[in-house]
Formats: C-alpha cells, structure tokens, sequence
C-alpha cells in the first residue's frame, strides 16, 4: 500500500508531464500495464520505452489529475484527463481511470480503462 506522501508525489510526477520518469521512480521493474481489455505489457523498461515513443510525437501534453483519488489497501484508482497537441497540428483529448496494484511504495499492475475512440487524433477545433 503506498503511503499517501507517495501517492502525492507520484500524481506530481505525472501532472508535470514528467511520464517516463514517473515509471522509472514509481513502478516495480517486472510490473505490467494493460489498456482495457488488450494483452498485458510487462517490464518496466518497456514502459518507460513506449512513454518516450509516444511523448517524441506530441508538441505539448496537459495531464491533469481530477480528484479525489480512492485508495483502499494495496488498490489505488486516479481519473486522468490527457490533452495532446501533437507534431502534425492534431490534438487528441483522453480521459481514463488508471486502477492500479501497489507493492508497497511501487505499482505493479495497471489497468487503464478508456473509450478508445479518443484515441483518434482530431483537428483543433473538431
């Protein structure tokens, strides 16, 4: 179960935009995610790998925490809103909840749970 000091500085991390630092600082090293009800990915490196690949397409990203985020022992759900402006001018907005397993300072399973028609880029003022 993290501490709530951890959780804090985790939803920190993020809201700076600072995402793969946030799964090199915060994630176990074999620990996996899955987006809704795709295959797992495991491994931390191959997380903070995927972030970078992502991030390098964006110009900017807002990530925004809406709280409050609900913590019941080792399971920790957080609302996110993404906003992606991307290097072709497109920009993409995401809203998910992330539930998550913790190791006792460090996520080990993650489940993103979002509608995937959000994914499709779209022009500014689509």
């Amino acid at each position: 179960m993290p501490s709530a000091e951890t959780l804090e500085r985790f939803i920190g991390r993020v809201e700076q935009n600072a995402h793969a630092e946030a799964l090199e600082e915060f994630y176990t090293a074999d620990a996996s995610m899955q987006e809704n009800q795709s295959p797992p990915r495991v491994g931390r490196d191959a997380h903070v790998a995927n972030e970078r690949r992502v991030l390098s397409k964006a110009r900017t990203l807002v990530s925004k925490c809406v709280r409050p985020v609900f913590v019941n022992g080792d399971k920790v759900v957080i609302r996110w809103i993404f906003e992606f402006e991307w290097l072709d001018g497109t920009v993409t907005r995401m809203e998910e909840l992330a539930y998550q397993r913790w190791e006792s300072e460090r996520v080990a399973e993650e489940t993103f749970f979002y509608d995937p028609a959000q994914r499709v880029p779209r022009k500014p003022h689509d």
